[in-house]
């Protein structure tokens, strides 16, 4: 997540067989969303008898269902990351503002963070389109194509935004997508100077976005606003007259409470 980094902990007061239990719950996705014994292993970093031991355990405890041969996630698990959502204090903060930028413009708006090296979709607000376009709560998407992960990389500490750049993959989603890492710094750049972002087309094609970072009071960054479109509506740069100044000015409104 965006912020300070968390101070090294004695690796003798972990329970590493929590973490690889976890490893093993990360392993399901919408592109695996069915795995046999041997498939998590491989994803999870362990022998296939230890993967089956989480596996069953899960499914012991209701986090999973198996018919023998493939495991599969059951709905307990969203208790996990809803006692997030309900327990931390941004999304809930963020709601009326977002809520407004939509009423004043039409679009959806999200508010997203850094996790790793993808951007997680915390809150979307109500357009009132009859078709919307965002993201739900609890979507992920690389960074690298994403405005909202372009506004918060830029504002990361020199150090921190080089070793995500050495580590990240850059994979293709469209044509548009930048994947080579000496350009996608040079676009990051350009982010930091202008203080928002904006990406075409570079997760799907015919959609755009823009995004700002949410700062605090001191000017660090905590997330980001974002809106997403379809770029028949706002033709060669309207949305930055037309868009752009709803989400900064929203911006600047929930710096005084977060």
């Amino acid at each position: 997540m965006m912020g300070n980094i968390p101070a090294p902990i004695d690796r003798k007061l972990l329970i590493e067989g929590l973490g690889k239990g976890l490893r093993v719950l990360e392993c399901f996705s919408e592109e695996c969303p069915r795995l046999t014994a041997t498939e998590t292993g491989l994803k999870a970093n362990l022998t296939r008898t230890a993967a089956r031991r989480y596996l069953i355990s899960l499914v012991h405890f209701g986090y999973a269902q198996t018919d023998g041969k493939y495991y599969w996630l059951l709905p307990r698990v969203l208790k996990i990351g809803q006692g997030y959502l309900e327990s931390s204090r941004l999304p809930r903060l963020v709601q009326p503002f977002l809520q407004r930028f939509s009423m004043e413009t039409g679009e959806t708006a999200n508010f997203s963070v850094l996790d790793d090296h993808e951007v997680v979709y915390l809150y979307r607000s109500n357009s009132p389109r009859i078709l919307s376009i965002g993201f739900h709560a609890g979507a992920r998407i690389s960074a690298h194509c994403s405005s909202a992960g372009h506004a918060m990389l830029a504002y990361l500490e020199k150090s921190r935004f080089e070793g995500w750049i050495r580590s990240h993959i850059f994979s293709r989603f469209t044509s548009q997508t930048i994947t080579d890492p000496e350009e996608f710094v040079k676009v990051i750049q350009v982010v930091r100077q202008n203080g928002y972002a904006f990406v075409d087309q570079y997760a799907n094609i015919g959609l755009s976005g823009l995004a700002v970072p949410l700062l605090d009071k001191m000017g660090n960054p905590v997330g980001a606003l974002s809106t997403t479109y379809q770029n028949i509506a706002y033709p060669e740069d309207s949305s930055l007259k037309k868009l752009l100044p709803h989400l900064q000015h929203t911006a600047d409104l929930m710096r005084e409470v977060v």
